[in-house]
């Protein structure tokens, strides 16, 4: 065969083969955005939080932990100077205890007071009920002396008797007169203006009302000093609350990425000390509107790592529009019109042993 028939026939089969070829990508689809969409791939990300002291400052004095150490909810991160809240907590036990004793000594006064105002109105009652009596027995003199008065003025007009026995029944009248008014003095002055009803202990009487008011307004000065000790309880509490602050502790089980702070050095409120890696690890592909709504968020997906062919579960957290650095854009030979992406971002499951930074794909096809 010569040189010419054998560069023909090479000739036709490489036209051959290329035609099969574009046929094949014609029925298979395997242009640009074809392949994009059959497998999605992903960097596995871990979620960190930066660790600061909340609402305290202060020297540090303690750091329990290191770079790459893991640690679990609830250890120690680092610790802050307590002196100066010490002091304050102690001396706002000593103001509550201050007080404690003042209501305590206010309250006897109170209890004592009333007390004495009950033994008063007591003797008062007494001191009327007795007075009430000698009124009685000065009437009931009066009454004797005004019959022997009449007595003897008549037996004065018969002659019976001499002028000087009338004169005797005459003053002891003026005195019984007299004696009735003094006793019904020193009782109106026991009832103090009070009516009087015969009834002793009904009775009201002014000043021991007076007394009674005044040993009852010692109330006052102990809902005042009440009401001081809750303020210092209040600020006791804030204090108590701010020294437990001072300790830094794990919000979660991590890992130790950066310690920002050092021994000696002083920290404001607010600022970042440590930087902790979580367990919570994830994430993201970019796909398209078409493989969007057949996905759906808390769907499962499984993936593969790309080194170790390792399956692992996830969970859609998150599908939302993604932004427009992730849109298709004039990736079809044929000038395909732009595709729009979304953000799937998933969520490995906890317990899957994969290091953050690993690849893992998922076949959407």
């Amino acid at each position: 065969m010569s040189a010419k028939s054998k560069a023909s026939k090479v000739g036709i089969i490489f036209i051959a083969l290329l035609i099969l070829s574009g046929l094949v990508l014609m029925y298979r689809g395997n242009d640009a955005v074809v392949l994009a969409t059959e497998k999605k791939e992903g960097i596995l990300t871990a979620e960190q939080i930066k660790l600061s002291f909340d609402s305290v400052s202060g020297r540090m004095i303690k750091e329990a932990v290191k770079e790459g150490q893991h640690v679990k909810a609830g250890d120690l991160i680092m610790e802050l100077d307590p002196t100066d809240t010490d002091l304050m907590i102690e001396r706002l036990k000593a103001q509550i205890a201050q007080l404690d004793a003042q209501i305590k000594s206010t309250s006897g006064t109170m209890d004592v007071n009333l007390f004495r105002v009950s033994n008063d109105e007591q003797q008062s009652f007494r001191q009327i009920d007795s007075q009430r009596a000698a009124v009685a027995s000065a009437q009931a003199s009066l009454t004797n002396a005004e019959l022997d008065y009449n007595r003897k003025s008549a037996l004065v007009k018969d002659g019976a008797i001499a002028q000087y026995q009338l004169d005797d029944a005459i003053m002891a009248l003026n005195v019984a007169r007299a004696n009735v008014e003094s006793q019904q003095q020193l009782l109106d002055r026991l009832l103090a203006g009070t009516p009087d009803t015969g009834r002793t202990d009904s009775m009201n009487l002014p000043t021991i009302e007076q007394e009674r008011a005044e040993a009852e307004n010692i109330s006052n000065d102990i809902e005042a000093l009440t009401q001081q000790k809750k303020v210092l309880e209040v600020q006791l509490h804030e204090a108590e609350v701010a020294k437990s602050r001072l300790t830094l502790k794990a919000p979660e089980d991590g890992k130790i990425i950066n310690v920002l702070q050092k021994n000696g050095e002083m920290i404001s409120p607010g600022v970042p000390v440590v930087l902790l890696e979580t367990q919570r690890v994830y994430y993201d592909i970019y796909v398209s509107e078409n493989q969007a709504v057949n996905l759906h968020e808390g769907d499962e997906i499984i993936c593969k790592t790309v080194a170790g062919n390792k399956e692992v579960r996830g969970k859609i957290r998150l599908l939302t529009q993604a932004p427009g650095f992730a849109d298709l854009k004039q990736s079809r030979e044929k000038g395909q019109a732009d595709l729009s992406a979304f953000q799937v971002r998933i969520y490995i499951e906890p317990g899957e042993d994969v290091l953050p930074g690993q690849t893992v794909g998922v076949n959407l096809d």
